[in-house]
């Protein structure tokens, strides 16, 4: 019997080390902005040790029971003791087993607060570059103009050993982001949401019975291009969705091909394509639409009143998973719509594949897109290649303090056929690739033809498959591949850099930003005074550390310090569509 004793003693003691875990795990610190979280995490624990000291005080009786056989003479000369040994060998088992599992679960992710914190510091760090670098680069400017050779020679210097600072930081905390099994948590909670919103679509757009069904109607020739054009069906799909209408799509007679958007995407429904209903009108107006069957949606420029889905509007049942995965919700929520709106038909994707073979496509290689004609002048600044590979340098210079790079590449898409022939010529370092062909077809006078339509196509494919975007925010091409790169990674929020605005929608309601310092504005300069939770309608980055924007509590509009600056993000309840939820756990637990 004294190998049973010390089976149950080890036990025992087991236990015992087991409770001492689960009280500090459940007292350890760390701290959530959300009551609720820390409300199931303090039930679930207190669950969790009920279970232990009951199993605990299993072991205790089976204890009892193995001394008062040891104590029997009868019983002690009868029991085998080999049998008593071996049962106990499995409770252990089993009992390690639960400890595996508890351990699993106590393996939460990381909570909003501390997702927020490191997201800033990212920012933070970013933000006093621009700054530095812009203050330095203008101290050296004037010194060169008196011929002060050396101290411009020191002040290079300087700046480029703070831009060595900055890459070791942000190496730094690439690193910590993938600590503990974050980088691996991450992955598994983008595909779960992903499922999961692409379940909702899904069972959205496939109507049992298409003749009863409530409909969303848009039609895709809104006056502009292929990116503007996406986006309104965008747009459409986000409204149809948050009022749970079949979206449906008319694209027949297509500016870009006579065939319509099935010529190259698949239908956006099996079982309901067409618009047909017992009645039907177009938003708007004081009559509510909920017994209406059918509704005409306007462009977004026209839409009156406006519902609460609107961009960058996020479903609150999403949202502080979505907050803790993603440094930009919105983005990742929109590219889930694109990411059903733009299913290949399978002939066109062996197309691209077949390109991308030829190009020879592969990492790592940043996407560059310049925007010229149209834009150049009217909506945007000209930007010359060289303004463009400032970022693509520093982009492979801090790739380089993690991993060696055989040979640096870039994916060149722009509506300028001469401006492959002066990026190979300047840049001999680099792999140029790209096709010309599609420059030539994103001209004025060829743009809205099938071939210009699989240029672009192509174009956005190759740049949001790109490890890093550098382009212009103005262009919508560019905002359509930064979206789709979302669903290519958990948090591709800043994979990009560009060269004029911060992200936006196309119709969006106001973009804020609130203080999460207070600031005092510098005698005689633009700058606005800050109070520790002012919210700022934010009308661009200057990329110098500072932005432009204005200030809602007191009214005054100017320059206020970015990196003092967080996200206000708009959390909107959107229909939740239970009854196509994916039936497994997610991975917030």
């Amino acid at each position: 019997m004294r190998g049973t004793w010390r089976v149950v003693a080890g036990l025992l003691v087991f236990w015992l080390l087991v409770l001492l875990y689960m009280s500090a795990t459940l007292f350890q610190g760390g701290s959530d902005s959300t009551a609720d979280r820390t409300e199931r995490q303090l039930s679930r624990a207190l669950h969790e040790l009920d279970l232990l000291k009951h199993q605990n005080q299993e072991l205790h009786e089976l204890a009892e029971q193995l001394k008062q056989i040891q104590n029997n003479p009868v019983l002690g000369a009868t029991a085998d003791p080999t049998k008593e040994i071996q049962a106990l060998k499995v409770q252990l088992a089993e009992a390690r087993k639960q400890v595996h599992n508890l351990q699993k679960r106590s393996n939460a992710p990381p909570s909003l607060a501390q997702e927020e914190l490191r997201r800033k510091v990212e920012t933070g760090v970013n933000e006093m570059w621009y700054l530095v670098r812009s203050q330095l680069g203008q101290l050296r400017d004037e010194v060169m103009q008196n011929q002060a050779a050396q101290a411009s020679l020191r002040v290079q210097g300087l700046m480029e050993d703070a831009a060595d600072h900055r890459r070791v930081l942000l190496t730094d905390l690439s690193n910590l982001s993938r600590a503990n099994g974050m980088d691996e948590w991450r992955h598994r909670e983008h595909e779960q949401l992903t499922e999961l919103v692409q379940t909702r679509i899904k069972y959205l757009q496939n109507p049992k019975d298409c003749s009863k069904a409530k409909k969303l109607v848009c039609n895709i020739n809104k006056g502009c291009g292929y990116g503007c054009q996406l986006h309104h069906l965008t747009y459409c799909f986000i409204i149809a969705y948050g009022t749970q209408r079949t979206f449906v799509l008319e694209s027949r007679g297509w500016r870009y091909s006579s065939e319509g958007w099935e010529k190259y995407f698949l239908p956006l429904s099996e079982t309901c394509t067409d618009r047909q209903g017992d009645s039907s009108r177009a938003w708007g107006g004081k009559k509510r639409l909920t017994y209406v069957q059918v509704v005409d949606l306007p462009i977004v420029d026209s839409l009156h009143p406006r519902p609460p889905f609107m961009p960058q509007a996020i479903p609150a049942d999403l949202a502080p998973r979505l907050m803790r995965m993603h440094g930009h919700p919105f983005v990742w929520w929109i590219a889930q719509f694109l990411t059903y709106l733009t299913r290949l038909q399978p002939a066109f994707q062996r197309d691209i594949d077949d390109v991308s073979h030829s190009l020879g496509f592969k990492g790592p290689i940043v996407g560059v897109h310049v925007r010229r004609t149209d834009k150049v002048g009217t909506e945007a600044a000209f930007h010359g290649l060289d303004e463009y590979m400032i970022y693509v340098e520093e982009y492979f210079n801090l790739l380089e303090k993690s991993q060696s790079i055989e040979q640096r590449a870039i994916y060149l898409a722009t509506d300028d056929p001469n401006l492959h022939t002066e990026a190979k010529t300047k840049y001999p370092n680099y792999k140029i690739i790209g096709e010309s062909e599609f420059s030539k077809s994103a001209g004025l006078s060829s743009r809205y033809t099938d071939n210009a339509l699989r240029a672009i196509i192509m174009d956005i494919h190759f740049l949001s498959h790109s490890d890093y975007l550098v382009c212009t925010f103005s262009s919508q091409v560019c905002r359509v591949a930064y979206e789709v790169m979302q669903t290519l990674h958990p948090d591709a929020s800043a994979r990009f850099k560009s060269l004029d605005d911060i992200y936006y929608f196309g119709g969006q309601n106001g973009h804020s930003q609130m203080a999460a310092y207070p600031h005092e504005p510098r005698s005689g300069s633009d700058e606005m005074q800050l109070v520790t939770g002012d919210h700022v309608g934010i009308a661009g980055n200057h990329w110098d550390g500072y932005s432009k924007g204005n200030n809602r509590r007191t009214g005054k509009t100017g320059l206020f310090p970015s990196y003092k600056m967080v996200e206000d993000v708009e959390i909107v309840d959107f229909p939740t569509y239970p009854e196509a939820t994916p039936q497994r756990g997610g991975g917030s637990r």
